[in-house]
């Protein structure tokens, strides 16, 4: 091992080290630079010098000068030798301190971006895996990953070149057929393979029919309490939302027609209310249809969990109703399978087929192809037919277990709202104010979202939690609430 003094710096170079004499003294100039070793503008030793000096040949030291002087560290001047650069690539001569402290100085943000950044989020997930009592998770302990691994490598094993490139915009023909069969099948409309087509999850099929229907400043109406992910969208669209309070029969379309008759486009959750879980009712659907038809109006309809009815009977979905083509069916497997899978879909009108489509190519082209075939073998063999019907009966289980705990550890304090569809349900507190107790709660490990997290006028909010149990099993949900009690005792002790 040779160690000399080059030019007021040390190189060790090293023998028996990974890489080449070349690159070590590269790497030691270049570290000498940037330590502020050797000063901006220090002439180096010659190539012959630095290579008599180091006891290596010339050409080592010339090509590790040239690989500095290449990448800007160094420059040559005609007739006088090699300097240090007076400036270094990417300003790193800076100390580290200064580096963190510097704020770039950018444009800000435009008006549609700082409005959907400061869009609330809904529901506050703890780091970690499921626990009582988060929102929009199913049963993925249960899913069965087995099966799934097997789909996928039998797919896998056959892959053509052809499926390794880009595919079909609109997604992969054998699952949007076996969609349309499926739908027309659980949820009571119709529709042909071509009005299918595939997004990464429903929050991308929302994104994509608010900036396709939509121009800045057109007025929509959202449901109030409502899915924040659906007012994001529409934020992000620049469309000025007005927000309809939803009672016990759903979106209030009166109110709506008085408030804003002019809309161009209605969000709604008919079969399953986000976040309240009343569905709504048939004269509520027929005179949004009604007014939609008038107005020239959009509804897009969320149909997010309702293939889990709880011994109820299954309510049709909004768009078999729709004969005029307004409607807009958004669905998604995040639910029915598990979240990871990022797979949603739209039924959309034949009229405006091609052109979601070309939106859908300038998005990001299509879905994966090879998890699209997956799920189309996962539907068309069966499967997904069974996993629900198992699902549901694992979830009414699941909320019965939530009820009694809720019943044994809060009594009178909290009470659960009917639940007839879907993985979460809504509660009422008394004696203590919800986001106390949210907060509260969090400090014990547990996720319950106050009504309030999901209204545009926080101050009209009921005093009520939103409560997921889909994740749980009954063991956790009776550890789950008994936290939850004992966060409702502490936030009524600081009243």
């Amino acid at each position: 091992m040779s160690s000399r003094p080059t030019a007021s710096l040390l190189i060790r170079l090293d023998g028996r080290a990974r890489g080449a004499l070349q690159q070590q003294i590269y790497a030691g100039v270049r570290r000498a630079i940037l330590d502020g070793v050797i000063a901006p503008g220090t002439r180096l030793l010659s190539s012959r010098a630095l290579a008599r000096d180091l006891g290596v040949s010339r050409t080592t030291s010339v090509l590790a000068l040239e690989q500095l002087l290449a990448e800007g560290y160094l420059t040559a001047r005609r007739g006088s030798g090699t300097y240090v650069a007076s400036e270094l690539p990417d300003d790193l001569l800076r100390p580290r301190a200064a580096r963190r402290s510097a704020r770039p100085r950018h444009p800000p943000l435009s008006r549609r971006g700082t409005a959907l950044v400061a869009t609330p989020q809904g529901a506050r997930r703890l780091d970690g895996p499921p626990r009582a009592f988060r929102i929009g998770t199913p049963a993925v302990d249960l899913f069965p990953v087995r099966l799934w691994s097997r789909l996928a490598q039998r797919r896998w094993r056959a892959v053509t070149s052809a499926q390794l490139d880009y595919g079909d915009p609109a997604g992969l023909p054998q699952l949007r057929e076996a969609i349309a069969d499926h739908v027309q099948a659980a949820r009571g409309t119709r529709c042909g393979a071509e009005q299918i087509i595939m997004v990464a999850g429903a929050q991308q099929g929302l994104d994509l029919v608010c900036r396709l229907l939509l121009d800045p400043g057109d007025t929509a109406w959202i449901e109030e309490p409502g899915y924040p992910g659906a007012r994001s969208a529409l934020v992000g669209a620049g469309a000025r939302l007005v927000p309809i309070r939803v009672d016990a029969e759903g979106l209030d379309v009166g109110a709506g027609v008085r408030r804003a008759g002019d809309a161009r486009l209605v969000y709604v959750t008919p079969s399953h209310q986000y976040p309240l879980g009343v569905p709504m009712s048939l004269p509520r659907r027929l005179a949004l249809l009604k007014w939609a038809s008038a107005a020239r109006a959009w509804v897009v309809e969320d149909d997010y969990d309702s293939e889990f009815r709880l011994g109820a009977r299954p309510v049709p979905c909004l768009h078999g109703l729709d004969v005029d083509g307004r409607v807009i069916y958004v669905g998604s497997f995040s639910k029915t399978l598990f979240p990871a899978l990022r797979l949603g879909f739209l039924i959309v009108p034949p009229d405006i087929q091609d052109q979601l489509v070309a939106a859908r190519t300038a998005s990001d082209q299509h879905p994966p192809a090879l998890d699209q075939a997956v799920l189309a073998d996962f539907i068309a063999e069966g499967h997904f037919a069974r996993h629900l019907r198992r699902m549901r009966g694992v979830y009414r289980e699941r909320l019965e277990a939530l009820a009694a705990a809720a019943e044994r550890h809060c009594g009178g304090a909290l009470r659960l709202r009917p639940a007839r569809t879907g993985l979460h349900v809504a509660a009422d507190l008394a004696g203590a104010d919800a986001g106390r107790v949210s907060r509260e709660a969090a400090a014990r490990g547990v996720e319950a979202t106050p009504l309030s997290a999901y209204c545009a006028d926080r101050a009209r909010a009921a005093n009520g939690l939103v409560l997921g149990f889909g994740a749980l099993r009954p063991e956790a949900a009776a550890r789950g609430m008994e936290r939850l009690a004992a966060a409702i005792d502490a936030a009524r002790r600081r009243r």
